[in-house]
């Protein structure tokens, strides 16, 4: 069969983001021609002009942008890690710092050359999220790349430099060219959108879906650009 691409929007710094990485990996163990899927991660800002501010709590930053009580940000919190929590991933915002993810962003561009697209994202997302690493900072990334197999100096030129700079800027005008202003958003063969982090079954759908337009003359003659499942 053809292969199957899907393209990720997501940002590092949205916990959501994370939750429909792992339901869709979920999807992906079920689908039985998973080995002609190809993922490929694009950058999404969810905002650009943050400020990196390791002393401010997550849930005060919330607050603040969301014009709610630092209770209600709490909560809100909270029933996000129980989400993750059905999934395996521990979320610690108590740790989280408040970071820009720009210099993450062009990490995961520089992965993408080292065949290790996908591994450093669930490394960046753990960093954030689990780990209370700060994403915004040069030797945190140039350690997490480093696990993964990037030479360190490698990494650190980069990061010293505007290298990938124009991909991620590529990535958000596709974004806006698409309709998209909201992450995670995944779609299949440039035709079918799953957006946000919905139950496996919904990116399995997808996934058979595309497989049945590839297989049948009848189905690839059929629009389904945008069809939100």
């Amino acid at each position: 069969m053809e292969l199957i691409k899907v393209e990720i929007w997501s940002d590092i710094r949205c916990p959501f983001c994370y939750l429909g990485k792992r339901r869709f990996e979920k999807a992906l163990e079920q689908f039985p021609d998973k080995e002609h899927v190809t993922v490929e991660w694009r950058s999404f800002q969810l905002d650009p002009y943050q400020v990196t501010h390791p002393a401010l709590s997550v849930y005060d930053h919330l607050a603040e942008k969301k014009g709610i009580s630092r209770e209600q940000a709490v909560q809100m919190h909270e029933q996000i890690s129980l989400q993750a929590q059905q999934l395996g991933i521990v979320y610690n915002f108590d740790k989280a710092i408040v970071a820009n993810s720009f210099n993450a962003h062009r990490l995961s561009h520089l992965a993408k050359t080292f065949n290790v697209e996908d591994a450093i994202q669930e490394s960046l997302f753990k960093a954030y999220f689990t780990d209370g690493i700060n994403i915004s900072d040069i030797d945190s990334l140039v350690m997490l790349g480093k696990e993964l197999g990037i030479p360190g100096e490698v990494s650190q030129a980069m990061l010293q430099s505007e290298d990938f700079t124009d991909n991620i800027l590529l990535d958000e005008n596709y974004a806006r060219e698409l309709g998209i202003n909201a992450v995670p958003f995944f779609l299949f063969n440039e035709n079918l959108s799953v957006r946000g982090a919905q139950k496996p079954e919904s990116f399995l759908q997808a996934l058979l879906k595309c497989r049945d337009v590839a297989a049948s003359p009848d189905e690839k003659a059929k629009t389904y650009f945008f069809r939100n499942l």
